[in-house]
Formats: C-alpha cells, sequence, structure tokens
C-alpha cells in the first residue's frame, strides 16, 4: 500500500503503540532473555505481545520469529490474528496457512506452533519467540519449551515474550526462579477503561477473593504448600454461596500476641468470629477482625465484635499473658462471657480437627477472609510456613474447636471426674460398662 507523507503521518499515529499502551503493558527496558507478562484475563496481553512482536519486526531486530500457543487453532485465531489486528495496512503481514506462515514485507517471518506438538518446533532458528497462555499448554507444557529453546540460536541475546493468566504448573514455577527473567504483573482491573462496567461487577460479585479469581482476574501464582492442612480448593468449597441460617452459637476467639501493641514489632492479635448454624450443625466464619495494635485496643476491637454478632462468649488462650487476656477485656466490658483456654498440643496438631471439619464439607466462610485463608494455607502438619505467626489462624482454631469439636465430643464421666484427652476418654469407654 503507497501512502502520502499525510496518509503516513496518520497511519503512524493511528498505529503508534507507545501511545495506545498502558505502562505495564510495554516491554521492560534491561539485559533480558524472557518478559513474564504474568496478567489476568481481559488484562491486554495479547495486544502488547502481538505489537512487541510488532515493533521487533519494524525495527529490524528480528527477522525469524517463533509463534507458539496451546493449540493450533489457538496461535491461528488467537495470535496471528492479534498481529494481523494491530499492524498498519502498509506493513501487514500476510499469512499463509498451509505454511503455518506470517510473511512480512521487510522478508521478516513468523511460524505458527503449538504444544500439541512440541516435535513440529525441530530444525529452526528463531531470532525472538512469542508463547502466549503459556500456563494453558497442558501436558506437553515442558517439553514443548525445551523443544522452543533449542531453536533460539539465531541471535546472540534471543528473547522471548511470555503472556499468560498464571496457574499452579511447574514450568511457571521454573520460570520465575531464572535470574535473565522480568515479570509484569497486571490485573483485569487494569484494563477497566475498555471493558464493559457489568463485566467487570459481575465477574468480581462471583470471584472476588476466591481462589479463581485471585489467580484469573489478579494474576496471582497461588500454590498449595506441601503437607497443608487446608488447600486453596479446599477453602474454595468454603467459600461457595450458602444460606445463613439463624445461629444455635455465636463466638468470638482471639489468640494474643503477648506483645505491647503496633509499634514493637510483634505479632497482629487475631481475632475470629464464627458461628454454628441451626440447620445441619454447620460451622460458619463470620468475620476477622484480627488486629496489630495495644492491649486496650485490640480489647476494645474484641468485645465490639462480641457486641455486633450478639455472640455467646469470647474466648481466648491463656498461654500469652494468663490472667492478663481477661483483665483487658473486662476493662472494656466487666459483664463479658469469657472462656479461657489452654493449649496442651502444637498448633498443628490443634488445627488437624479444624482442617477435617472443612475437608468434610462442615464449614462456610462468610465475606472477605482473604488474609486468614491465606495463612490457612501454610499451615502444614509440621508447622506453620509463612511469614510472622499464625495469629488468625489460631484464632479460627479456638472458635471451631469450641463450636464445633468440643461440642461434638461425648462427655464421659468416670468416678466423679471428666476426662479431658480424646486418649482418657478412650481409657474410660473400655474399662466401664457404665458411662454416659
Amino acid at each position: 500500500m503507497s501512502l502520502n507523507p499525510f496518509g503516513k503521518a496518520l497511519e503512524r499515529l493511528q498505529y503508534d503503540f507507545r501511545s495506545l499502551a498502558r505502562p505495564n503493558q510495554l516491554p521492560p527496558p534491561g539485559d533480558w532473555a524472557i518478559w513474564l507478562l504474568l496478567a489476568g484475563r481481559r488484562f491486554g496481553k495479547t495486544f502488547a505481545g502481538a505489537q512487541w512482536v510488532r515493533a521487533n519486526v519494524e525495527s529490524g531486530l528480528a527477522r525469524r520469529i517463533a509463534l507458539v500457543a496451546p493449540t493450533a487453532a489457538d496461535c491461528r485465531d488467537v495470535v496471528v490474528s492479534a498481529i494481523l489486528e494491530n499492524s498498519p495496512p502498509s506493513n501487514r503481514p500476510l499469512w499463509q496457512p498451509s505454511l503455518r506462515s506470517l510473511a512480512w514485507p521487510n522478508g521478516a517471518q513468523a511460524l505458527a506452533f503449538s504444544a500439541e506438538e512440541p516435535e513440529r518446533i525441530r530444525g529452526y532458528g528463531f531470532e525472538i519467540a512469542w508463547c502466549d497462555e503459556l500456563c494453558a499448554w497442558g501436558r506437553n507444557a515442558d517439553a514443548t519449551w525445551d523443544q522452543l529453546q533449542f531453536t533460539m540460536s539465531r541471535d546472540r541475546r534471543p528473547r522471548v515474550c511470555v503472556s499468560t493468566t498464571p496457574k499452579t504448573i511447574p514450568l511457571l514455577q521454573k520460570l520465575l526462579k531464572r535470574d535473565d527473567i522480568v515479570v509484569t504483573r497486571g490485573r483485569t482491573q487494569d484494563n477497566a477503561a475498555n471493558l464493559s462496567k457489568q463485566f467487570i461487577e459481575s465477574i468480581t460479585a462471583r470471584y472476588a477473593g476466591m481462589r479463581l479469581g485471585r489467580q484469573e482476574l489478579d494474576a496471582e501464582v497461588l500454590l498449595d504448600v506441601e503437607n497443608a492442612l487446608w488447600t486453596r480448593d479446599m477453602i474454595d468449597q468454603a467459600r461457595k454461596p450458602h444460606f445463613v441460617p439463624a445461629m444455635e452459637r455465636i463466638v468470638v476467639a482471639v489468640d494474643p500476641s503477648g506483645t505491647g501493641g503496633a509499634g514493637d514489632g510483634g505479632d497482629a492479635v487475631g481475632i475470629i468470629v464464627a458461628g454454628k448454624g441451626t440447620d445441619d450443625g454447620r460451622a460458619y466464619v463470620l468475620a476477622d477482625r484480627t488486629i496489630k495494635a495495644s492491649p486496650e485496643s485490640w480489647g476494645r476491637r474484641a468485645v465490639a465484635a462480641y457486641h455486633e454478632f450478639s455472640a455467646d462468649r469470647i474466648v481466648a488462650e491463656r498461654n500469652f499473658g494468663g490472667a492478663m487476656v481477661e483483665h483487658v477485656l473486662r476493662t472494656v466490658d466487666r459483664n463479658i462471657p469469657y472462656k479461657e483456654v489452654s493449649a496442651s498440643r502444637g498448633k498443628a496438631q490443634r488445627a488437624e480437627p479444624v482442617a477435617a471439619l472443612y475437608e468434610q464439607g462442615k464449614v462456610t466462610h462468610i465475606g472477605d477472609l482473604t488474609a486468614l485463608e491465606d495463612q490457612m494455607v501454610a499451615m502444614t502438619s509440621q508447622g506453620y510456613q509463612g511469614d510472622g505467626s499464625p495469629d488468625r489462624v489460631d484464632a479460627l482454631v479456638w472458635a471451631l474447636t469450641e463450636l464445633m469439636v468440643n461440642s461434638a465430643r461425648p462427655q464421659f464421666i468416670f468416678g466423679g471426674i471428666e476426662p479431658r484427652s480424646d486418649l482418657e476418654i478412650a481409657r474410660h469407654a473400655f474399662n466401664t460398662d457404665h458411662y454416659h
């Protein structure tokens, strides 16, 4: 296509990528080998990848390009189509389906491949590659990536652009550990100006806070910790919409930190509100009021939660501070019903029966409990693997133990003494014919 000077200037303006793109859609500066564009759905990853290929071709930096997508149809309908759509008419490449080839007027050529057939990448030599939706490459992801690396040999510094919504796959985890990678992160919300308001509102209402939403919309790489007591899937099941009945009981559980307040570098005070429904005895985690503050402040917050939810009592661990916790709470409200609990076992052992309730589908999460849930998936059978202290999880465990675990335990009375441990219960049940 031949254009007069005015037409050329107009076309340059219309297709000027840098004036159209947001900052996090532009390739990063520096000497990198892999640009990982890790972004949520509808962020504009495809637009950014297509424009990166176009810029390399038009500048003469690349003449041999590999285009790789999950399937052949994806490569044709998404990757190739994006390049064609975002190229100016005067320099638009020619798509030759039978050759799987895009050919530019300046002689540059891009070949289309899919993760369905990793072996087809053999034998070529490329300067750059665009890998789209790498986390959807399936069981051939590693083989496809490995074959592509052998072809990146036509330049002293070949470069790869990887545009993908994250999923927990080994290949992504390996790439994130490389020293020659630059990661750009983006959220669906970043592109809100180009998306319908109804779309944003509907997906936010349905998926916000859930694992799927945090992965697909916010592009978070959510990994399940090995031997974790809770998995993301278990928590997603707990977050499914559920009719919330009247509560048979509600408790506010407090896990004190044993530190002075927000400025001393100590841990937060876990404050969790939970109830037991009148439906089928299901537990409902109603609120997380955890705070890092002075005793006066966290005491007021716990008592406020007690009144807000019309709770039956406040349950608090005595291991830190002993009577101090009760004193703090009664200073705020001297008539507060209070129960002191003591940890005779480790955190993980106390958490296991509560995690079992989640496995059995007996717990529902109400509202935004993201911070609590992030701690939950870091609690393993060997202890807590997250940062700091699992203050929120500890409070959750005390709350659900009070509501569900202890209430479900048969109360054996033997010789006027109520046995406290599971082992004692088993012994008394075996040694007597008369217990109730």
